[in-house]
């Protein structure tokens, strides 16, 4: 179940129910480490300068184009099985787009609404990485430190930095790729996890390969990240990232949750987890992802993190330039940089766990925002439902910039019922 189901996610959904994240070792080599590639459809300093608005980057939001929206979201939905769905769209000069479709829970029908908390899973990484880049600024911590001067017992930490784990490129067994993880997960999916209980997973198995020889996105690299924070920050990540990036954000609804907490309201979340029963995953506990997956946040919220995290205002220019250099190159059009990714001039991460997705994006040629949130993560045909429905609104308001983001699909595997 675990390896199947794993290479069937996409390669930056972050993390998901047995998901590895990571691309298929087939394709792992093409990544080697030359330096920033060329070519990216966004550069580091476009970003940081923040450039005038484009007239055609995107369109206007009038209400013809809602409409368009509009139909173009409830069929992506249908289609591909969605309950609910949550999309927001805004530019400076171009209106403002805010829509809920569908419905919150199946079995009383009660509608989808904007105002919901929703899961992140892997948008958690933005956070993280953010947290880490500001003790670089401070001074407590530097990118190129060994991650066995904070964490003993890592595989190759004497040679790995900070940065090849803020990259992806660190050679690190992703954990939820290990078949005793994935069992574990689903027959006790509401038992808590502890990040030295995660990285158990990780480091029994050997190095995929060595420090920065190429990519491969692991949710083993953001554990260690997280238990930095909190070594270099001196106090609990979730009380580091209220305090010094939430809390500076002014997201007064993004939160690191400690257990299975989930504020109301929230939609119930559907997954099928690989096999045909579907479950629902609305109180299952997301501290196997902790740093990596588990952050709980609302649409407003994320419409002003997408422009923050990708324009850096909680972190000194040089420091924000060197987190958009992508050292990672999937394509033309497709890069990763330090716990964010660029594909086709849109900035930002998506996230998926069981039961929830998410996409926040920012185009900084039109300085326009981007957030999708669903109660499923269900694949459709090998492709995430937040990645259909963020192409199809893309489409409409921003055909030269169409989101997308690769996929890899398998045979889906069948799923144990979870005990617990």
């Amino acid at each position: 179940m675990g390896g199947s189901r794993a290479r069937r996610r996409e390669v930056y959904t972050g993390v998901a129910l047995v998901a590895a994240l990571a691309l298929p070792a087939s394709t792992g080599a093409a990544y080697a480490a030359q330096g920033p590639p060329g070519g990216l459809p966004v550069a580091s300093a476009v970003l940081a300068a923040q450039p005038t608005p484009s007239a055609d980057a995107f369109g206007s939001l009038t209400p013809e184009v809602a409409e368009r929206l509009d139909a173009a979201v409830r069929r992506t939905m249908r289609d591909a099985g969605i309950p609910g769905a949550v999309v927001s769209l805004s530019a400076p000069g171009k209106g403002e787009y805010l829509r809920a479709f569908g419905v919150a829970d199946k079995a009383t029908g009660a509608p989808m609404e904007t105002g919901f908390h929703t899961r992140i899973g892997s948008e958690t990484k933005t956070f993280t990485v953010t947290a880490i880049l500001e003790l670089a600024d401070r001074g407590a911590l530097s990118l190129d430190d060994p991650i066995a001067k904070y964490v003993e017992g890592v595989p190759n930490g004497g040679k790995i930095t900070l940065r090849d784990l803020a990259d992806m490129r660190s050679g690190l067994f992703n954990y939820t790729e290990d078949d005793a993880f994935g069992r574990q997960l689903l027959a006790h999916p509401r038992e808590p996890l502890t990040p030295r209980q995660l990285l158990d997973y990780s480091f029994r198995h050997p190095v995929n390969f060595q420090p920065n020889a190429q990519f491969e996105y692991s949710n083993t690299n953001l554990i260690l990240l997280g238990l930095v924070v909190e070594k270099a920050g001196g106090q609990p990540l979730h009380d580091f990232l209220r305090e010094n990036v939430t809390g500076p954000a002014g997201l007064p609804d993004t939160f690191l949750p400690t257990g299975a907490e989930f504020p109301e309201p929230h939609a119930q979340g559907y997954t099928d987890g690989g096999g045909s029963t579907e479950e629902n995953a609305t109180d299952w506990n997301p501290s196997w992802a902790w740093a990596a997956g588990a952050m709980i946040s609302t649409v407003r919220d994320l419409r002003s993190w997408a422009r923050t995290v990708a324009t850096g205002t909680l972190l000194e220019p040089e420091t924000q330039a060197q987190r958009l250099v992508p050292r990672s190159k999937f394509d033309a059009s497709i890069a990763y940089g330090m716990g964010i990714f660029l594909t086709n001039g849109w900035v930002g991460h998506n996230g998926s766990l069981p039961g929830y997705e998410s996409v926040t994006m920012y185009l900084p040629e039109a300085q326009a925002t981007m957030v999708v949130v669903l109660n499923t993560d269900d694949v459709s045909d090998g492709q995430e439902p937040s990645t259909l429905v963020a192409s199809a609104v893309t489409r409409i308001v921003s055909p030269d910039h169409v989101y997308t983001v690769p996929t890899t699909p398998v045979a889906p595997s069948a799923k144990p019922s979870p005990s617990s």
